[in-house]
């Protein structure tokens, strides 16, 4: 049996919003595995759908570098976030976006190796590392190419702590903007239904028929299982499956029509996006302030 902590019970929390007991018994029942902790909770009508899909805990910021046909996102990565916002580690951000939008690099393996003068990019942030103190990393580089008919629109909240690059056929900045202002708000997964992976869809369904089956044992009224199976589970799924797409979620600046709608009216449509957010996918050791200061406070008697 896992040692079940109060920290893993505050993340499944914030990520399912479900009450603390129903966590704790969640977790218990996954022996400790969070994403079968939150599949539990879902299908048990617990909780509607996890928030993160993993920790969310690393600090420092995300950027982008535009240049020509070109849009480079990255995430550099600090320890704490007051470090993010000291000068020397925002002149080192805008510094590795300079250097990755004039490379050939794809990728983070690619990106360490890129030349800053008589120096690799790996080098200069190590360095950079040593002077502020603090250990910094870059990850998640991404490329977006675009045509002479086509046009990025971009996007940073809170100085980088979420940054989106959208790449829409079409010439309307100002709608570019707009969607990259939308990605940002409600974190689209896919472009549309259509670019959904059959796996994803299927464990969605599995997940819904599983809630829907537990819900029916309960009722007053109960349903026959076929009526679940093709009728409540189909229309559940479309509707979840609208939510993590661009093209059908409500427009944030207008519920009243989908983005795909205010795409259409201005005669636009979406190829591409990239939403990067700090610290995702990342875990961090979450410190037990009170044991510090007990076992410092031992080590001197």
């Amino acid at each position: 049996m896992a040692n079940i902590t109060a920290a893993m019970i505050k993340e499944l929390r914030e990520a399912t919003e479900a009450g603390m007991l129903d966590c704790k018994k969640a977790l218990n029942e996954c022996d400790g595995d969070m994403e079968k902790a939150v599949v539990w909770l879902r299908e048990r009508g617990i909780a509607k759908a996890a928030k993160k899909a993993s920790a969310v805990a690393a600090e420092g910021l995300c950027s982008f570098e535009v240049k020509g046909n070109k849009a480079v996102l990255f995430e550099l990565n600090s320890q704490t976030d007051f470090v993010a916002q000291n000068a020397k580690f925002t002149d080192l951000l805008k510094r590795v976006g300079e250097a990755l939008v004039n490379s050939n690099a794809t990728n983070d393996e690619e990106a360490l190796k890129v030349m800053v003068g008589d120096k690799t990019l790996e080098t200069v942030i190590l360095e950079a590392s040593g002077v502020i103190g603090e250990k910094i990393s870059l990850r998640r580089v991404t490329v977006l190419n675009k045509t002479d008919d086509q046009i990025f629109g971009s996007y940073k909240h809170m100085g980088g702590k979420i940054v989106v690059v959208t790449l829409l056929n079409g010439n309307n900045e100002t709608v570019a903007k707009d969607v990259a202002m939308h990605v940002a708000a409600l974190n689209p997964r896919y472009v549309a239904k259509s670019d959904i992976p059959a796996e994803v869809i299927k464990s969605e369904e599995e997940i819904i028929l599983a809630t829907a089956l537990n819900e029916n044992k309960d009722s007053a009224k109960p349903k026959p299982e076929e009526v679940i199976r093709t009728r409540i589970v189909p229309g559940r799924l479309e509707k979840n499956l609208k939510e993590i797409c661009l093209l059908s979620q409500e427009f944030v600046k207008n519920p009243d029509q989908t983005v795909e709608v205010y795409l259409s009216s201005n005669k636009c449509s979406v190829a591409n996006f990239v939403r990067l957010e700090v610290g995702e996918g990342i875990e961090k050791v979450e410190a037990d302030f009170a044991a510090e200061v007990k076992a410092q406070s031992e080590a001197f008697k």
